[in-house]
């Protein structure tokens, strides 16, 4: 069996139960495995469980690092073993699996096995003493060595590869099946239901779920399903996921290459059916040394250049070299440059190599089964074969669009002194940003004086100035270095400010400001303009007014009512900043507010709230990226977290119970959220405030959203 990595945080469930799973052995590296537990099995189909790809555990068996003995979750009925006890799966857990990953890598694909212990083993038997009544196989060297044999303490067995084997008979269904739409459905002009034939070879629950949730019926049939003898009518093809090598799905390739000479019908297919789409066409597959697994793989569009984020299970792939003529690549993975995807010059043929329905995650590209569809609908409208049309436009439109930035030396202003409102993560981004320009063959100058930070370690920044961060000394060393370029969102509420204040000298100095635009800094910055932005969007935000003086602050307060929470413009760590629960509190909070900042914003207090914080990386090309999410005002109860006060930071995001609102608020609006941050990178710091009744129940109103 082979050793499958898997790097994802959550989806185990969803892992175990993928067909494309079928007889290897999975290993789960994140330390906090069964956390959640898992959700309640039921034995009919006719209702595809959310949390399940397919009926059954297909794994043979299960590796973990540590595993919780104590789950909690609302959806839980038991815990991870017990689901695998039901299953008859072994399951290991102490085992050091960042060791065994980097074996892997080492070493490429490995088939591996699980021992169980000789029955024979009584306790307090010396280990290493030979059974004599059970058979074992052929004896090997203790790995590592050891002064006794430790395998003769276990009944061995042969190894077994599963790409030797036609994995796709044993997971595809037996007979075909049907399933209705779950919305609105989609018309064939002569009135009927448009129909999908999907091919089966480890089709996933969410692949399903995806077409039917879009008003097609979808009729799912066996691997070797003769489907041009069909005598049902259907409109598109779809060959879905699966295990295995897939030469040995010779009878799905030679159907799908009589479709293709045919030319009646769309085609979309996903991993396995991507390779099978590209072998019916005339193209080759190889065995790849390591495969592609995990859920933050990059795959570029070759026809816009946007790049996207995607789950990935897969130790095969699509040559690119070996594509026939009007074929051409689709998809190409960002980290290996091996194909992820192609498509059909002449006819609506598509396929990719990665999980557009990705359960639990990413589902960035899930729009591919609606460009299917809406072919699919084209198609039959005009009676003729109509060419997929992808969305993001065209490469070279979008590079004109965006052009990159031409530099050959920045200026980064740092953060200084370490507090509230520019601490350590400042640091780290500042540091990260200098590795990244590095690589492009950048010259960096860092401006930070604070000689006790990473950023200004010797060998890192090209040059470094230890001097203050302030316009005048930032003017100073951009006259005398003279540099393309100056970063101003890696330095906290400082080097904000000083971007701000030389806002209108940058163009004189002959410098650009590269990442987040001056302007929408200010837009930020500026409480009364980040106000009318929100609800220029329409997005919902808690009821504040704006004030220059005292006098004004009181009589927003009056008209909002008390308690109101006090927040002052361009201010370091929130100096000013607070609760005021009566007048008097408010005029003591204005006095410390307009010492240093010419505005303050009276809001709506949210005392009792939750607040749950979500740190948002976005490009030049929209591309968003969710870092990782803040929990204030709880106790640090993550494994992977920073502590700061009594708030919890988890680093990648974590799951965390009211996530599942969370993620409503950000699918409804997601260009909203980030149309104020725009080329390269910026950062965008999401609060949600979560009342406590909220979270009670997943059909309650979504809650208020602040954006901060």
């Amino acid at each position: 069996m082979l050793l499958l990595i898997i790097a994802g945080m959550v989806g185990y469930t969803e892992s175990l139960t993928d067909p494309s799973y079928e007889g290897q052995i999975l290993v789960l590296t994140y330390p906090l495995v069964g956390n959640y537990g898992v959700p309640e099995r039921t034995s009919s189909l006719d209702v595809l469980p959310a949390e399940f790809e397919s009926s059954r555990i297909h794994v043979a068996a299960l590796i973990v690092g540590y595993y919780s003995q104590d789950y909690s979750h609302f959806l839980a009925k038991s815990s991870l073993s017990a689901w695998l006890k039901e299953n008859g799966i072994p399951a290991l857990y102490g085992i050091d699996t960042r060791a065994l990953t980097k074996r892997i890598r080492e070493k490429g694909s490995l088939l591996g096995k699980v021992l169980v212990r000789s029955g024979e083993l009584q306790v307090g038997k010396r280990r290493g003493t030979p059974s004599t009544s059970i058979p074992h196989g052929p004896s090997y060297p203790s790995i590592p060595h050891s002064p006794y044999n430790w395998r003769e303490d276990y009944i061995d067995t042969p190894f077994s590869d599963p790409n030797q084997k036609n994995l796709v008979a044993l997971v595809s269904i037996s007979a075909p099946c049907l399933y209705k739409p779950t919305c609105k459905p989609r018309l064939h002009p002569s009135g009927r239901i448009l129909r999908i034939l999907a091919i089966d070879v480890g089709m996933k629950y969410n692949q399903i779920r995806c077409f039917i949730q879009r008003g097609v019926e979808l009729k799912v049939v066996p691997w070797n399903y003769d489907f041009l003898s069909d005598v049902e009518p259907y409109d598109g093809i779809f060959v879905s996921n699966g295990p295995g090598n897939p030469i040995f799905a010779t009878e799905t390739i030679q159907h799908l290459s009589k479709a293709m000479e045919l030319g009646e019908w769309p085609i979309f297919g996903i991993c396995l059916g991507h390779q099978l789409i590209a072998l019916a066409a005339g193209a080759k597959t190889s065995k790849m040394k390591y495969g592609n697994r995990g859920h933050n793989i990059p795959c570029t569009d070759a026809l816009s250049g946007r790049c996207y984020i995607t789950s990935q299970n897969h130790g095969f792939q699509v040559d690119s070299a070996s594509l026939p003529m009007r074929w051409k690549e689709l998809f190409k993975n960002a980290n290996d440059d091996s194909n992820e995807g192609i498509y059909c010059e002449d006819k609506p043929f598509f396929s990719v190599q990665f999980h557009p329905e990705s359960t639990p995650g990413p589902r960035d590209t899930e729009f591919l089964f609606e460009v299917f569809l809406q072919n699919v609908e084209d198609c039959v409208k005009t009676n003729s074969l109509v060419l997929i049309r992808m969305p993001g436009g065209k490469k070279e439109d979008n590079d004109r669009r965006v052009p990159c930035a031409k530099v050959s030396k920045v200026v980064i202003l740092g953060s200084g002194g370490l507090s509230i409102g520019q601490a350590g993560e400042f640091d780290y981004s500042g540091s990260q940003a200098i590795k990244a320009l590095k690589e492009e063959g950048i010259y960096t100058i860092l401006i930070n004086p604070n000689i006790a930070t990473i950023a200004t370690s010797k060998g890192l920044a090209d040059k470094v100035y230890f001097l203050p961060v302030t316009p005048e000394f930032v003017r100073k060393v951009i006259k005398y270095e003279k540099p393309d370029g100056i970063y101003v969102t890696f330095g906290g509420q400082t080097a904000l400010n000083v971007g701000v204040k030389l806002k209108d000298e940058f163009a004189e100095l002959g410098v650009q400001v590269l990442g987040t635009p001056i302007d929408t800094i200010i837009t930020t910055e500026d409480r009364q303009l980040f106000a009318s932005a929100m609800e220029e969007i329409g997005e919902s935000c808690a009821q504040s007014s704006t004030a220059t003086n005292a006098e004004e602050a009181v009589g927003a307060a009056k008209a909002i009512g008390f308690p109101v929470i006090v927040r002052a413009a361009y201010a370091l760590g929130g100096l000013g900043s607070g609760f005021a629960q009566d007048e008097a509190q408010l005029r003591a909070l204005c006095a410390k507010a307009f010492a240093t900042s010419p505005q303050v914003l009276v809001e709506k207090s949210m005392k009792g709230w939750k607040e749950i914080e979500y740190e948002v990386v976005r490009d030049c090309r929209d591309n968003c990226i969710t870092v990782c999410n803040m929990e204030v005002g709880s106790l640090p109860i993550s494994v992977c977290f920073l502590r700061f006060h009594v708030s919890r930071i988890s680093t990648p995001s974590e799951y965390i119970p009211v996530i599942p609102l969370l993620l409503h608020l950000l699918r409804r609006s997601p260009i909203p959220i980030t149309i104020c941050f725009a080329p390269l990178l910026s950062m965008l710091f999401v609060t949600w405030l979560l009342s406590v009744n909220a979270t009670s129940s997943m059909h309650s109103t979504p809650p208020l959203a602040s954006i901060v």
